[in-house]
């Protein structure tokens, strides 16, 4: 009996573990101008990020995120940056999705979205707060409880920056692609930039440590700038 009762409790773990949408995940559409746009939706621990942009030249289209909550199959979003509606920043949108292992469907609209990686194998995975800066070997930091955040947002091979503000409702910049962590090195690929189509297709590589949950972003920026960047996990 017993072993049948760790049986039951293993399956459904199982089955609870594939209806998470923790991950990445993919549609490609044709705008209203006829260009084909993708969509990466990163799903991390109580925070998404939604970004659109041309799939053939990766000019920035939109994005879009906040917190999330599931309840069974109801979804709940509190929106926190909008490009394409700054006014929906504070409000709440619910939902039905249906997520099988690689798909994910929000019912109702037509749009099913394939899964890129399930949060494996990046390091990063989670959404973090830019909470300090080193400069001159000393310390600056930030308050990230304060209304003008930088977030970024990982998935197991993903990721996205998102500069905006929750009070004022403005959206400052994002860029983003693909990522990965090796022997202490984490390299970026940048599929989107809204501030410059220019830096498409670039690989930017730098250092990383994790102190004390702090993730410790140490190399050069695009610009050729030394940098060191402390960002924490957001509660």
């Amino acid at each position: 009996m017993k072993k049948l009762i760790l049986l039951l409790a293993i399956t459904c773990s199982i089955s609870l573990m594939g209806q998470s949408p923790i991950g990445a995940w993919e549609r490609t559409f044709t705008n209203e101008e006829g260009k084909l746009v993708k969509s990466v939706v990163i799903f991390a621990d109580g925070y998404q990020s939604v970004a659109n942009y041309e799939a053939e030249a990766g000019a920035f289209v939109s994005s879009n995120g906040g917190t999330w909550s599931l309840d069974g199959n109801k979804m709940t979003e509190q929106i926190e940056f909008d490009t394409d509606n700054p006014e929906r920043v504070g409000t709440e949108v619910t939902f039905e999705v249906s997520i099988a292992d690689q798909t994910l469907d929000i019912v109702g609209y037509d749009m099913q979205m394939t899964r890129i990686d399930d949060g494996t194998p990046g390091a990063l995975n989670g959404a973090w707060l830019m909470s300090g800066r080193v400069r001159d070997g000393e310390t600056q930091t930030r308050d990230t409880s304060r209304p003008r955040k930088t977030m970024k947002i990982l998935s197991g091979t993903r990721f996205q920056w998102i500069a905006y503000n929750t009070e004022t409702k403005q959206f400052m910049g994002t860029g983003g692609g693909a990522y990965s962590t090796t022997d202490g090195k984490y390299t970026e690929n940048i599929k989107f930039f809204s501030r410059d189509d220019s830096r498409v297709g670039a690989s930017l590589e730098f250092n990383y440590k994790l102190k004390e949950g702090d993730w410790h972003h140490t190399g050069f920026s695009s610009k050729g700038d030394p940098m060191y960047e402390i960002w924490s996990v957001r509660e």
